[in-house]
């Protein structure tokens, strides 16, 4: 079974398109040397927010959407919404695919998406990658950009974390290096296992397909950071945090259309997202029961939401955050 669908998976991340890493960081002569800082806000033409700030861990200037909360006078939570492993290029992130403008139109909340870390499993990378780049993701995602949001759109403090995909994997290793910084992490079309024969198959077709070096990032097996970096394997130290799980089954479902989200009578689209969506979601289908059970064995509540149809794909992530965020927003309010 193992074999099988680790087989599907590199099949299916061998059909996907890539991207390459950030932009070289400008001097800010106000800003004090070597601190992370925002470089700059500016209202985009698509009705977000476009801030630019600058990572001392990766040395380099990344982008971010943001939504305001409705009341901007009133302080608010957080919401951090995380691309998939081509890190919001090729027109593939939450802004361009998804209704979240219109969504979180009413919603007290700030939702900043970053953008970049094609292929990085959003981590800090044990060695700088020729491909790459350097990738410093955890400490930019828990260090960096919370205190400069925060500030930036008067933050509670409280935070949520949410990903599809390579970063339904990276929103677990996020709250388990910094619990206190994401009260609630929301996970959708994942594979959580990092360290077992398919988690490293999975891992090395993901980063090997955006032209990384997945040994750059934890080192070659069976280095200590593989184990490190695996939320299964450390799912006890989650007891406390807010989880949500969802998946396909990878069968064919109600958005597997001609005129479905995102294929607008595009046959070629379509037959894309049935077959290699599908092979996909077959993988995280299975990968969202084994930690379903793991999480169960240790009494640990979370919410799995597994469908019986449905593709790898943005019509059904868009579904998941609408039904997840009642959730998050109780969370939010409750904070730690």
């Amino acid at each position: 079974m193992t074999r099988w669908l680790a087989a599907l998976l590199l099949m299916a991340v061998g059909l996907v398109a890539g991207a390459g890493p950030g932009t070289p960081a400008p001097a800010d002569p106000g800003a004090a040397p070597g601190a992370s800082h925002i470089v700059g806000i500016v209202p985009g033409p698509d009705g977000y927010l476009d801030v630019e700030v600058y990572s001392a861990a990766m040395d380099t200037v990344l982008a971010a959407k943001v939504i305001r909360a409705r009341d901007t006078a009133t302080p608010a939570p957080t919401l951090y919404l995380l691309n998939g492993a081509a890190g919001g290029s090729d027109a593939s992130s939450w802004h361009q695919r998804t209704d979240i403008k219109q969504f979180f139109a009413g919603e007290h909340v700030n939702v900043v998406i970053p953008l970049g870390g094609s292929g990085s499993y959003f981590t800090d990378w044990l060695t700088d990658d020729p491909v790459l780049g350097r990738q410093q993701w955890t400490t930019f995602l828990t260090r960096e950009l919370p205190p400069l949001m925060d500030e930036a759109f008067n933050g509670t403090g409280s935070n949520a974390a949410v990903g599809i995909s390579m970063a339904a994997t990276s929103v677990f290793q996020l709250a388990l290096a910094a619990p206190e910084r994401y009260v609630a992490i929301g996970s959708y079309s994942g594979c959580i296992r990092t360290s077992d024969p398919m988690g490293r198959a999975m891992v090395r077709a993901v980063v090997g397909r955006w032209g990384g070096d997945a040994t750059n990032m934890w080192g070659p097996w069976p280095s200590p950071a593989w184990t490190a970096n695996d939320p299964y394997l450390h799912a006890e130290e989650l007891r406390g945090t807010t989880i949500y799980v969802s998946t396909g089954t990878g069968l064919p479902g109600p958005l597997e259309t001609v005129h479905g989200p995102g294929i607008r009578g595009d046959l070629g689209k379509l037959v894309d997202q049935t077959v290699v969506g599908g092979l996909l979601e077959a993988v995280t289908d299975h990968c969202a029961h084994v930690l379903r059970g793991r999480l169960n064995e240790l009494g640990i509540p979370a919410v799995f939401d597994l469908r019986p149809n449905g593709t790898h794909s943005w019509g059904y992530w868009e579904q998941d955050l609408h039904r997840s965020w009642p959730l998050f927003r109780d969370a939010l309010a409750r904070g730690r």
